[in-house]
């Protein structure tokens, strides 16, 4: 990052009226989120034994024959996804440049990660989920559940790599195991929390068409672009009072319709926030 852009990119922050931020998977990596490699090991070397996965997100699908199997990885991971803070203060970094400012947060994230570090809880809006939600599997109702102490024994009480039967959590409705609140299929819960949400950042949308907004997009990829970055594109184009900012490492561009209003920085975003 030059200098140059450290600038730019303050006086954007310093200038608009309200900031909109899309956070990818990538702000969570930044922060040490990391779901391959040692950190990976450190947790799950006996499942990788096992059953020959390499990272965490191949175990969330691997087609485990029992419940119990299934819930003692599941429960290893959202316990250390989303009740373990990240190493590194990168989301703290990010809170304490828009704290006095206008902001909302739209995310794909599903670690909780901004509501842990401070941020207004009815300033944000997870689109995909939460790893602290269970939900019916079925789904037999758009309800969702609180995870934490059943995580929490299910952790403590694992062994050889299964939950005891009676830990395998089922819906209190229909019977049947109970999922992730997590957007995989066509089964994930919108729950009211949910649509309250989507509510409270279509208003922000609204209120602040024609100002000077921010589009503050950190660590989005191409996974599910439609949700953060083709969104923001379309808003800045729409609004000529509106900047686009891009962090991301290897992958930080924007269209040529709206070129002259971006700023694009190739880096890891803790070292980009600290620097600002």
């Amino acid at each position: 990052m030059t200098i140059q852009e450290t600038e730019q990119l303050r006086g954007l922050l310093n200038d608009a009226q309200a900031v909109l931020i899309g956070a990818g998977a990538g702000l969570s990596t930044s922060a040490g989120f990391v779901y391959t490699g040692a950190r990976f090991r450190a947790h799950f070397a006996d499942f990788e034994e096992k059953y020959g996965f390499h990272d965490m997100y191949s175990g969330g699908f691997y087609p485990y024959e029992t419940e119990e199997e299934k819930w003692a990885y599941w429960s290893r991971y959202v316990y250390i996804n989303r009740y373990e803070d990240p190493p590194k203060p990168v989301y703290e970094q990010l809170l304490r440049l828009v704290r006095d400012k206008d902001y909302f947060v739209l995310t794909t994230n599903v670690d909780h990660c901004f509501q842990k570090t401070g941020f207004d809880k009815q300033r944000l809006f997870y689109t995909q989920g939460d790893y602290g939600l269970f939900q019916c599997s079925k789904p037999c109702h758009n309800s969702t559940y609180d995870n934490e102490m059943a995580i929490l024994r299910m952790v403590a009480e694992q062994r050889d790599m299964r939950i005891p039967p009676g830990l395998v959590p089922r819906c209190p409705q229909c019977g049947q195991p109970m999922s992730m609140n997590l957007r995989a299929d066509a089964t994930f819960v919108e729950d009211a929390g949910w649509h309250r949400a989507a509510k409270r950042y279509e208003d922000f949308v609204r209120r602040h068409q024609g100002m000077k907004v921010l589009y503050l997009e950190l660590g989005v990829g191409m996974n599910t672009p439609g949700i953060i970055k083709y969104n923001f594109w379309g808003q800045v184009y729409r609004n000529p009072e509106a900047h686009y900012v891009c962090i991301n490492f290897g992958e930080s561009f924007a269209p040529k319709e709206i070129a002259d209003r971006s700023l694009c920085i190739d880096g890891d975003i803790g070292e980009v926030l600290e620097k600002i």
